[in-house]
């Protein structure tokens, strides 16, 4: 790594800045178009979600998805991935060994629209599942819940079709009021004196969230039931 910061330093003393610039930006080029493609995956992905939403809210008279967040990693932080993989600064290696690129987060009502909209996901024919990690029934031991999906799809281009790999995270509100604001606290700069004693309070808050979404579904199903 320190050999190709050396050879561009060496390649780029003695030019006029333009040059310089020329080069750096025919060096990046293939990054760019590489973001465009995962950006282009996370559109096909996110269209899907809203297709799917369009459909069961026809079904069921209520939509299962309340918002759908999109993330395009950039390129220092994969730069910075990378290193610390000790892995070259290729296209290559970011696509086999860099799965976060493209992130899709599917927010829904209940728990049991995650596993429904996943379910329909699955099922469509261009989208390859490539792993799966359940933290709902699984959760971290930090309290984290979320369901996990590595997802393959194809993007169509002019001249070619090409697969490209899409992180889909589902999770309810609860789920992500909790995790958004787990990542605030755990991840200050300085954190206090009493740190396990706060990681259990965290667990304990996800604990409280999840019996939240399981008597708001239950009261759902009441509703529905009594409905009928």
């Amino acid at each position: 790594m320190e050999e190709q910061k050396q050879g561009t330093v060496r390649l780029l003393s003695g030019i006029t800045a333009r040059e310089a610039l020329a080069i750096l930006d025919e060096r990046s080029q293939p990054f760019r178009r590489l973001m465009a493609f995962y950006r282009a995956a996370i559109m096909e992905v996110e269209t899907k979600f809203n297709v799917l939403n369009a459909e069961l809210s026809l079904q069921y008279e209520r939509n299962p998805i309340e918002t759908i967040k999109t993330r395009l990693k950039s390129i220092n932080s994969i730069m910075d991935k990378l290193q610390r993989k000790n892995l070259p600064l290729t296209i290559e290696a970011v696509e086999q060994n860099i799965f976060d690129v493209a992130g899709i987060r599917v927010i829904c009502s209940f728990p049991e629209d995650i596993y429904l909209l996943a379910e329909a996901l699955l099922r469509q024919d261009d989208i390859v599942l490539l792993e799966r990690k359940d933290y709902i029934q699984n959760p971290k031991e930090s309290g984290y819940r979320s369901l996990h999906l590595l997802v393959e799809t194809p993007i169509f281009l002019m001249h070619e079709k090409r697969p490209m790999k899409v992180e889909v995270q589902l999770r309810t509100i609860a789920m992500d009021f909790w995790a958004s604001l787990e990542h605030k606290l755990r991840y200050k700069k300085q954190m206090p004196a009493d740190a396990e004693a706060i990681g259990e309070e965290l667990r304990i808050c996800a604990q409280i969230s999840a019996e939240l979404d399981n008597r708001m579904q239950a009261v759902r199903k009441r509703i529905e039931a009594e409905m009928e």
